[in-house]
């Protein structure tokens, strides 16, 4: 007979058997039910690695392939990169000169792991990180949706320390496991088994229970050290309590019903911009159906050459992230600037179905209802600060757009560190002033009906947003 005081099951063994773990992807099946008594609020975050082209101003590719804007706040010129957002002008804002100043050394292979949530995760030795700002406003708009957020990337999955796949982090700072396929992504929104997710809820539940029941008898006999790591097991125990809990709530809640006949869900990022659009498609579909409201997606993880290198087939380029390192080889920056205007282009692309569509509860769109942040954690060559970022919509959160926001002193055009192909930027230290992003962040918040001053130690908003 087994021995219950002695049962502790290894975490990753007891997820798998017992067929349940944070964040996957059955555990969040949960579409809408029933509107918020607050405004309609959603948030999408679309991340790209490698930072973007910023050549000198002395060098001919200054004036078509740097990714910054030229002039001000409402006579901008996009250049060759951005201009195909030119008919969404009005729908977004461009900004410089924000960066996480907890950030501001580390490498940019290794700072994709706090760009939401602005933690010092450094670029090597102990590590430890804090919650996203997509989990801080799912934490809050999720509890009317089926799903409380939707986490997407290329390369699937948590991936590592200084190397994640993946956007979001929980309150405890663990980082939340990401899916890339269409045709899960699909599945996750809009299919469910019935009467096979019920019995596998029920199993989840009872394992749960028998793990507790044997966590609280092994906790008396552990030393101080022992009892701090399992307290962070039980942190992460109590958060599958909290999702097994909302999917017993919503396991007899119908399926919004979609048209996805327009769709190929087996496309695979070798097709890269049909990939891209499907990912994107899946996000609207998941917004219009309001089987969620906030989302992330991952367009790959710094410093790699997995599935997001063939990203840069779209355009004709291999190797996506080799194309920062040869800008300074012929057609260099314009290659870099290609890519970086596909990113553009599809981002675009997104922004104008949201237009497009009304809101099914009549109050504008789904654009004027959402704010649509697409970004990088570095700029000019894995350099972690003046962080390439684009907004759009949120017109009834309060957002004022068709403007470029320029925040740093001391390098409002954006020739710090410019031209530069090689790594000598992120180890000088920086002759020029940044605000943080953080601050975009607390007035994000602000904005969606979470109360908020601070965010990452940043306190305070961010002014002329």
């Amino acid at each position: 007979m087994m021995n219950q005081s002695r049962v502790l099951i290894p975490r990753r063994n007891f997820l798998q058997c017992a067929g349940i773990g944070l964040a996957l992807p059955w555990m969040e099946t949960f579409a809408a039910k029933g509107e918020p008594k607050g405004k309609l609020a959603r948030f999408v975050s679309i991340y790209h690695p490698d930072g973007v082209g910023l050549p000198r101003q002395d060098d001919p590719a200054w004036k078509d392939w740097s990714w910054f804007p030229q002039g001000g706040e409402r006579d901008f010129r996009l250049t060759k990169v951005l201009d195909v957002l030119e008919p969404l002008r009005d729908e977004i804002t461009i900004y410089s000169g924000l960066s996480h100043p907890s950030a501001r050394k580390v490498h940019g292979h290794a700072n994709a792991d706090q760009y939401l949530t602005g933690a010092a995760t450094g670029s090597e030795g102990p590590y430890r990180n804090t919650i996203s700002l997509d989990q801080v406003i799912a934490a809050e708009v999720g509890r009317h949706t089926r799903h409380s957020s939707l986490v997407l990337s290329t390369n699937a999955g948590t991936g590592a320390p200084r190397a994640t796949h993946t956007s979001s982090f929980d309150h405890q700072g663990r980082p939340i496991p990401s899916i890339s396929r269409p045709k899960e992504i699909f599945d996750l929104l809009f299919v469910t088994k019935g009467r096979e997710t019920r019995d596998k809820l029920a199993r989840s539940k009872s394992a749960l229970d028998l793990l507790i029941a044997n966590v609280n008898t092994l906790n008396r006999k552990l030393s101080g050290h022992d009892r701090e790591t399992l307290q962070q097991y039980l942190d992460a125990v109590r958060d599958t309590e909290v999702k097994l809990l909302k999917a017993e709530e919503w396991i007899d809640a119908a399926l919004p019903e979609v048209d996805v006949s327009h769709l190929n869900l087996e496309v695979t990022v070798r097709d890269s911009r049909a990939y891209i659009q499907t990912i994107y498609e899946l996000i609207h579909l998941a917004f219009l159906s309001d089987s969620t409201r906030v989302a992330t997606y991952m367009m790959g993880r710094e410093n790699t050459g997995g599935p997001q290198d063939l990203l840069a087939r779209a355009v004709g380029l291999n190797n996506a992230h080799g194309l920062t390192h040869d800008v300074k080889k012929p057609n260099g920056w314009r290659n870099l600037g290609t890519y970086n205007r596909f990113q553009a282009e599809e981002f675009g692309r997104f922004v104008q179905k949201l237009k497009d569509t009304r809101e099914p509860n009549g109050n504008g769109t789904l654009l004027d209802n959402t704010f649509a942040m697409h970004g990088s954690a570095s700029s000019s060559f894995h350099l972690s600060r003046n962080y390439p970022i684009i907004s759009a919509g949120g017109r009834n959160l309060g957002f004022r757009n068709g403007r470029y926001l320029k925040f740093a002193k001391g390098d409002q055009d954006n020739q710090a560190y410019a031209g530069i192909d090689d790594d000598s930027g992120w180890q000088s230290n920086p002759d020029h002033h940044e605000l943080p992003l953080g601050q975009l962040f607390v007035t994000i918040l602000n904005r969606v009906g979470i109360e908020a001053h601070e965010f990452a130690g940043c306190k305070g908003t961010l002014d002329r947003v």
